[in-house]
Protein backbone atom coordinates (compact mmCIF):
# COMPACT_ATOMS: atom_id res chain seq x y z
CA UNK A 1 0.00 0.00 0.00
CA UNK A 2 1.39 3.42 -0.93
CA UNK A 3 2.13 5.84 1.86
CA UNK A 4 0.06 9.03 2.04
CA UNK A 5 2.78 10.89 3.95
CA UNK A 6 3.53 14.17 2.21
CA UNK A 7 6.72 16.18 2.35
CA UNK A 8 6.13 18.79 5.09
CA UNK A 9 5.75 22.35 3.89
CA UNK A 10 8.56 24.66 4.74
CA UNK A 11 8.55 27.21 7.47
CA UNK A 12 9.61 29.60 4.74
CA UNK A 13 6.23 29.28 2.99
CA UNK A 14 4.50 30.17 6.26
CA UNK A 15 6.81 33.13 6.84
CA UNK A 16 6.53 34.46 3.28
CA UNK A 17 2.78 34.03 2.82
CA UNK A 18 0.97 37.29 2.03
CA UNK A 19 -2.77 37.86 2.01
CA UNK A 20 -5.43 36.17 4.07
CA UNK A 21 -6.00 33.20 1.78
CA UNK A 22 -2.31 32.43 1.29
CA UNK A 23 -1.58 32.86 5.01
CA UNK A 24 -4.45 30.59 6.03
CA UNK A 25 -3.30 27.89 3.60
CA UNK A 26 0.35 28.07 4.70
CA UNK A 27 -0.65 28.11 8.39
CA UNK A 28 -2.91 25.09 7.95
CA UNK A 29 -0.23 23.13 6.07
CA UNK A 30 2.41 23.95 8.68
CA UNK A 31 0.02 22.97 11.47
CA UNK A 32 -0.62 19.61 9.80
CA UNK A 33 3.12 18.92 9.51
CA UNK A 34 3.72 19.93 13.14
CA UNK A 35 0.82 17.71 14.22
CA UNK A 36 2.64 14.72 12.70
CA UNK A 37 5.81 15.74 14.57
CA UNK A 38 3.83 16.04 17.79
CA UNK A 39 2.07 12.70 17.44
CA UNK A 40 4.79 10.52 15.97
CA UNK A 41 7.93 12.16 17.33
CA UNK A 42 6.98 13.48 20.72
CA UNK A 43 4.14 11.23 21.78
CA UNK A 44 3.59 11.43 25.54
CA UNK A 45 7.21 12.26 26.40
CA UNK A 46 8.41 15.52 27.96
CA UNK A 47 11.27 15.78 25.46
CA UNK A 48 11.77 13.94 22.20
CA UNK A 49 14.33 11.67 23.88
CA UNK A 50 12.25 11.08 27.01
CA UNK A 51 12.81 12.84 30.33
CA UNK A 52 15.93 14.76 29.34
CA UNK A 53 16.95 17.02 26.48
CA UNK A 54 18.57 15.10 23.64
CA UNK A 55 19.90 15.70 20.16
CA UNK A 56 16.45 15.94 18.54
CA UNK A 57 15.38 18.53 21.11
CA UNK A 58 18.46 20.60 20.35
CA UNK A 59 17.86 20.29 16.60
CA UNK A 60 14.23 21.39 16.95
CA UNK A 61 14.93 23.93 19.68
CA UNK A 62 14.31 26.85 17.34
CA UNK A 63 10.62 25.96 17.42
CA UNK A 64 10.56 26.81 21.10
CA UNK A 65 11.84 30.38 20.95
CA UNK A 66 12.75 31.63 17.48
CA UNK A 67 9.45 30.41 16.06
CA UNK A 68 7.48 32.40 18.65
CA UNK A 69 8.94 35.57 17.15
CA UNK A 70 8.14 34.33 13.64
CA UNK A 71 4.53 33.74 14.71
CA UNK A 72 4.35 37.27 16.13
CA UNK A 73 5.83 38.75 12.96
CA UNK A 74 3.42 36.81 10.73
CA UNK A 75 0.44 37.39 13.00
CA UNK A 76 -0.74 33.77 12.87
CA UNK A 77 -0.15 31.42 15.79
CA UNK A 78 0.54 27.77 15.06
CA UNK A 79 1.95 26.22 18.23
CA UNK A 80 -0.77 26.81 20.82
CA UNK A 81 -1.97 24.78 23.82
CA UNK A 82 -5.39 24.22 22.23
CA UNK A 83 -4.14 22.96 18.87
CA UNK A 84 -0.75 21.36 19.52
CA UNK A 85 -0.79 20.81 23.29
CA UNK A 86 2.15 18.42 23.58
CA UNK A 87 4.38 20.39 21.22
CA UNK A 88 3.47 23.59 23.07
CA UNK A 89 4.30 21.94 26.43
CA UNK A 90 7.57 20.64 24.99
CA UNK A 91 8.51 24.16 23.83
CA UNK A 92 7.80 25.59 27.27
CA UNK A 93 9.76 22.82 29.01
CA UNK A 94 12.66 23.22 26.60
CA UNK A 95 12.90 26.99 27.13
CA UNK A 96 12.83 26.58 30.90
CA UNK A 97 15.75 24.14 31.05
CA UNK A 98 18.53 26.12 32.76
CA UNK A 99 21.16 25.56 30.06
CA UNK A 100 18.73 26.71 27.37
CA UNK A 101 17.20 29.59 29.32
CA UNK A 102 20.63 31.05 30.08
CA UNK A 103 21.54 31.14 26.38
CA UNK A 104 18.39 32.44 24.71
CA UNK A 105 18.78 35.61 22.66
CA UNK A 106 16.98 38.81 23.64
CA UNK A 107 13.30 38.40 22.70
CA UNK A 108 12.80 42.03 21.68
CA UNK A 109 15.79 42.08 19.36
CA UNK A 110 14.84 38.77 17.79
CA UNK A 111 11.26 39.94 17.29
CA UNK A 112 12.43 43.20 15.70
CA UNK A 113 14.67 41.22 13.34
CA UNK A 114 11.85 38.86 12.32
CA UNK A 115 9.42 41.74 11.80
CA UNK A 116 11.96 43.52 9.60
CA UNK A 117 12.55 40.36 7.53
CA UNK A 118 8.80 39.82 7.19
CA UNK A 119 8.25 43.41 6.02
CA UNK A 120 10.90 42.93 3.33
CA UNK A 121 9.18 39.78 2.03
CA UNK A 122 5.75 41.41 2.02
CA UNK A 123 7.08 44.51 0.25
CA UNK A 124 8.97 42.49 -2.34
CA UNK A 125 5.95 40.34 -3.06
CA UNK A 126 3.59 43.31 -3.34
CA UNK A 127 5.89 45.19 -5.75
CA UNK A 128 6.35 42.07 -7.89
CA UNK A 129 2.62 41.77 -8.54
Amino acid sequence: MASSLKIPPSLSAYFRAVGDEEQEKATKELHEALKILEEQGLGDKIFFGGDTIGLVDIALGALSYWFECVEEAVGKKVIEPGTLPRLHAWAQNFKQAPVIKENLPDHGRLLDYQKHRREKFVLAKSTAQ
